[in-house]
């Protein structure tokens, strides 16, 4: 039986990272990327499966292409569309080219990379793509982490949208968003934040995505705390959630020299 492929973007640290030791556990062969190179051969060196490395920054758009036109002839039964980061500080005061590039990874690279790989999965007859949103995502907006609220508000919003086009279509094709709350990775050193509700593990995060896979669930949250959070913020108008989320925000905000 041939082995099948895993293919993760982000792959040098925390949720993506996870991911390549779960598919590994599996059998599968990978394909990792990232912008470390060392931390890429660290782990593939780590694994015991065939890995396949490339270093790569996907808020550069031609970069995205290369990535994609390397992995033309090979066969992809899995992509996890996970490469992304937050910025985090009042929107008055935060530096407008680590936004930009948020945009260009979050959003543009994203959407590249899913579109080009959906395109390919179909002319193979199968795959799956998970896109790594957030439970930000599900929520209207984002007091004080504005561009990383809205980024993923737009995974979510897309994935939902595709999905829906596959199954009308009745694509072989499966595809689906993540949508963790606060996961121990990171994430938070590179957002300059901590967080004010305890985080899951990314093994916890992954195993849980795993499962929601199985399930062939379109939109998979895997912490208990955040779906019942979820359920209770539909039932909020906008005008009196956004403020409540502003308010948990400025709690996780942090300044170097105010401590902890």
């Amino acid at each position: 039986m041939k082995r099948k492929t895993a293919v993760i973007t982000g792959a040098t640290s925390g949720i993506g990272r996870e991911f390549a030791y779960a598919f590994a556990a599996m059998g599968y062969r990978l394909v990792l990327t990232g912008r470390r190179t060392g931390r890429l051969e660290a782990l593939s060196e780590e694994l015991q499966v065939p890995c396949r490395i490339w270093t790569a920054d996907l808020s550069d758009e031609e970069q995205c292409y290369d990535f994609l036109e390397r992995l033309e002839k090979t066969r992809v039964d899995v992509f996890i569309n996970n490469a992304g980061f937050g910025v985090c500080g009042s929107f008055t005061e935060t530096e407008l080219s680590k936004e930009t590039s948020l945009i260009d990874v979050n959003v543009k690279a994203m959407h590249i990379l899913l579109k080009r790989m959906l395109k390919k999965m179909e002319r193979q007859g199968f795959g799956t793509i998970l896109n790594v949103g957030s439970a930000a995502g599900l929520l209207p907006a984002g007091p004080h982490m504005a561009a990383y609220y809205a980024s993923k508000s737009y995974v979510v919003s897309l994935t939902r949208a595709v999905a829906r086009e596959l199954a009308e279509q009745k694509s072989p094709v499966y595809v689906a968003v993540l949508c963790p709350g606060p996961v121990d990775t990171e994430f938070n050193a590179r957002a300059n934040v901590k967080f004010a509700m305890k985080g899951i593990s990314p093994k916890y995060c992954v195993r849980e995505a795993l499962r929601g896979m199985k399930r062939r669930q379109n939109v998979i949250i895997p912490s208990p705390l955040v779906r019942a959070g979820t359920l209770v913020q539909k039932l909020l108008p906008a005008s009196i959630l956004i403020p409540l989320i502003s308010a948990q925000q400025k709690r996780k905000v942090y300044r170097p020299g105010q401590g902890g």
